[in-house]
């Protein structure tokens, strides 16, 4: 795993239907992806062995196929596909693009891995449950 920090940005006008913000990112231990669909396009029927999938829709409105059966998602909704488990994206808008942001793990999720601080200074933190929230910025 890489140490530090990196940064990228979601790029809607992208030429390639796939962006991998994984690899822009230097991520090792999950795959985040854009996926933009122009009207009519869908992407290869497909499963992953090992790897679960969960679709956030950016903008437009996403046909999800799960072992042949549809469902319709439109922006801000989201779907989790299970491994060995046939998917397609398709977008089936004739007049707008669909956004996606595809997200890919294999390893369980480690949970409750945290440390907070009360300040940038502070060396030794406690789990982030037991730290309380700081008080909001006035602006």
């Amino acid at each position: 795993m890489e140490t530090g920090v990196s940064y990228a940005k979601l790029d809607p006008d992208h030429p390639e239907r796939f962006l991998s913000l994984r690899r822009e990112l230097g991520v090792t231990t999950i795959g985040i992806n854009q996926i933009r669909l122009r009207p009519g396009q869908r992407g290869r029927i497909h499963l992953h062995h090992h790897q679960e999938e969960v679709f956030l829709v950016l903008a437009g409105t996403l046909t999800l196929g799960v072992e042949g059966e549809e469902r319709v998602l439109t922006q801000g909704e989201l779907a989790r596909v299970a491994p060995g488990v046939k998917r397609q994206l398709v977008n089936r808008d004739p007049n707008a693009d669909v956004l996606i942001l595809a997200l890919g793990g294999a390893n369980e999720h480690v949970g409750r891995d945290g440390e907070a601080f009360t300040s940038w200074d502070q060396e030794t933190g406690a789990p982030p449950q037991e730290v309380p929230l700081p008080e909001d910025e006035a602006l």
